[in-house]
């Protein structure tokens, strides 16, 4: 007697039960493609707890806190400068930046492993396993952020104007940090070799945030390389989170920086996209 196998999540449109033809089920499709979804982010989650990177998680922005406030915080006093309060965009992004190289690493070794090409082949949803690695990358993120802003409480950063920015100051670094880890995912799918593309991030990653209004102002740099400084993503992203924190932000100024992420995400959206779902 051969034993019957529940394949409600495999099982063709057209099957029979019953004697009657059934019609495609749109909603156990949706169904489906929801509970790889879960099941993917769950085993990627996991798998991010064993490795200890939720750990890595908690640490990096406290040695970028350490790194960045304490050399500078004496000599941006006399100039009349709060610099917790300056300085408190650069470690947040820098912290997104960092999930972003997880991201990376994350999926150029299961391009390099074989995993993609085997999800190609199973019954699972075109664009699942992107969306899961995705959902990592978020929740590596968002507990990135958390810890950033405790240890920006403790050496005096505050949201000066209440709740309403401190959930936009948060929110915009979430969407930054999806916008860096969806071009991060990209790079990892197409390069599949996990220590070059950690590699090939951390270049911009330092040239851009070094070379920004993040640390100190854009007054400060020589004169020819002022209108680079400014209008650069980075520096554009801090200076609207730092109008977030202390309530000045305005849509004039936050413009720049939310068309820097939908540019971006036009650009890197389909390419994470084309690079999961190609063949060979």
């Amino acid at each position: 007697m051969t034993a019957a196998v529940d394949g409600s999540l495999l099982a063709p449109t057209g099957s029979r039960r019953g004697g009657r033809h059934r019609r495609p089920d749109t909603a156990g499709t949706l169904t489906g493609a929801g509970r790889q979804w879960l099941a993917l982010s769950g085993r990627n989650l996991h798998t991010m707890v064993v490795y200890g990177q939720f750990f890595v998680a908690v640490l990096a922005p406290l040695i970028f806190t350490v790194g960045f406030y304490l050399p500078l915080r004496l000599v941006m006093r006399f100039q009349g400068i709060d610099y917790a309060q300056f300085v408190m965009p650069i470690i947040v992004l820098q912290a997104m930046a960092f999930t972003a190289i997880s991201a990376a690493h994350r999926a150029a070794t299961e391009a390099s492993n074989g995993m993609n090409s085997r999800f190609q082949t199973m019954p699972v949803t075109t664009g699942v396993p992107l969306a899961a690695r995705m959902t990592a990358s978020l929740a590596h993120a968002t507990v990135s952020l958390t810890a950033a802003l405790i240890y920006g409480h403790v050496i005096g950063f505050r949201f000066e104007s209440g709740l309403r920015d401190a959930v936009l100051f948060c929110v915009f670094a979430l969407l930054v940090a999806f916008v860096l880890t969806t071009a991060a995912d990209a790079l990892g799918s197409l390069v599949r070799r996990p220590e070059i593309t950690s590699q090939t991030l951390t270049i911009p990653q330092l040239v851009l945030g070094m070379f920004s209004a993040g640390f100190v102002p854009v007054t400060q740099f020589p004169e020819w390389a002022q209108g680079f400084v400014r209008n650069q993503p980075i520096s554009q992203f801090s200076i609207s989170m730092r109008a977030m924190a202390d309530g000045s932000i305005t849509w004039h100024l936050a413009t720049p920086s939310l068309l820097w992420c939908v540019g971006l995400l036009a650009v890197f959206v389909p390419l994470a996209v084309w690079a999961n779902v190609r063949r060979g």
